[in-house]
Formats: C-alpha cells, structure tokens, sequence
C-alpha cells in the first residue's frame, strides 16, 4: 500500500503485525482498531488449538498469514492467507492454527441465533449482477458491479461474500456503514481532503463508519468483503 493519509481508512496489516499470540479464540486480542455498538473490528495471533462452546456474536475472520482450521457439525473448514469464514452466533466448534498465523476479526451482535455452521467465503462463486454507485456519485460512465452474499445476518444488516467491478471514479461518499476488504485482484486509490491511500491485491482494508472518501480504480478490482449497514 503507498499512503499519505486518508481519515477513518485503516490499513489493517499495518495494524495486525502487532497482534498479540493467544492460545484462547475470544480473549487476547489487540485493543480494536474500530469499536461501536453494532461492529467490533480487532486482530490477534491465534496459536496451538481450542474449542469455544458458542460463539456470542456473528464473526467474520480473514487469516493474514499462516492457515487456520475449524471443525463444526458440518466437517472441516480449513482458510488459509488471504481467506475467510464466518462464524456464526451460537457455534460451537473446535479451531487449530499453524505456526506464524495472524487474523482480522469483525464481530457483530447478532439479533437472533441461528442454527448455522461455520460458512467459508466462496472466493470462486459465481457473481451476480448488483447495483452501481449512485449515478450522482460518478465521474464518468457507470461501471458493470457484481457480487454473492456467502452469509448474511438474520437482521440484514451484516453482510459478507464476494464482488467484482470494472474500473470507476467515485466522488467521496459519506460511509454510514462499515465495511472491510480484502482485494483478490486489482488496486484501488482512496481519497478526501486529507490524502490518498492506494491498496492493491493482497491489501486488507478496513473503511470505518464516518470516513468520507472518493473511489478511483483504473482496473478490474475484485474484493472479499464483510460489511455492517444499519437498516
């Protein structure tokens, strides 16, 4: 990532490699780089294995390096560097990390528990179309969006999956929402009146409610992404 600075935007590797070792999946993390009432965004080092007996929130985790697995009542889920789950409100599973693992968590209250298990974010789904940017919010002609929900919260507001777009410039936007990525493909240029962040494939980002920021990418841009949108 090239940064100057752009308010409210985190480069959440830069704020993982300080990430504390804990052998316990819910205690042990990094004091969050994002916290309100309805999304919680913190990083940890996961190390050995453990079981959690139910999880108290919908959690959507990304592994940075190293692999993690995860066993619940539907088999085995292994992620490695650059992939994610979620687990949802009231699992129970067991988890295991290999040696050098780091992981970006975002944690959502949910508004009911589901008998759900652990869904593993389909970075090979096929996509379909969704709607653009407003066209208001364009400098240009309106770009061709697409994207899949592998997990969505019972009240909707908690959304996580894949999305794809052809390159667009979008004038800054007021995020009412939160929403962190992980780019699979492409790069893409973040800027307000503070400064610019551009973020390329690999980079996880983290877009947290409040930041006011224009969209410019130049390039097929292809994302995770895992996002809280108060209905």
């Amino acid at each position: 990532m090239k940064s100057t600075r752009v308010n409210k935007v985190i480069d959440l590797r830069d704020y993982a490699a300080s990430a504390r070792a804990t052998d316990d999946w819910l205690t042990g993390r990094a004091e969050p780089v994002f916290s309100d009432p309805a999304a919680q965004v913190t990083a940890f080092a996961p190390m050995g294995s453990g079981r959690v007996a139910s999880m108290p929130s919908d959690e959507f985790v990304i592994a940075l390096s190293g692999e993690l697995a995860f066993r619940g009542g539907g088999g085995t889920t292994v992620i490695a560097a650059g992939q994610g789950a979620v687990l949802p409100a009231g699992l129970s599973f067991e988890w295991r990390a290999s040696g050098a693992t780091t992981a970006v968590v975002m944690a959502c209250p949910a508004a009911s528990v589901r008998a759900m298990d652990i869904v593993p974010i389909d970075i090979e789904a096929p996509l379909t179309p969704s709607n653009p940017p407003l066209a208001e919010l364009l400098v240009g002609p309106a770009p061709s969006c697409r994207s899949h929900a592998d997990f969505r919260s019972a009240s909707g507001e908690f959304v996580c999956g894949t999305w794809d777009s052809t390159p667009y410039h979008r004038r800054p936007m007021a995020y009412r929402h939160i929403e962190l990525m992980h780019l699979l493909e492409g790069a893409v240029t973040l800027e307000d009146s503070c400064g610019s962040a551009t973020f390329s494939q690999g980079d996880t980002l983290l877009c947290a409610r409040g930041a006011e920021c224009a969209w410019i990418s130049e390039v097929q841009v292809k994302k995770i992404y895992a996002t809280h949108r108060p209905a």
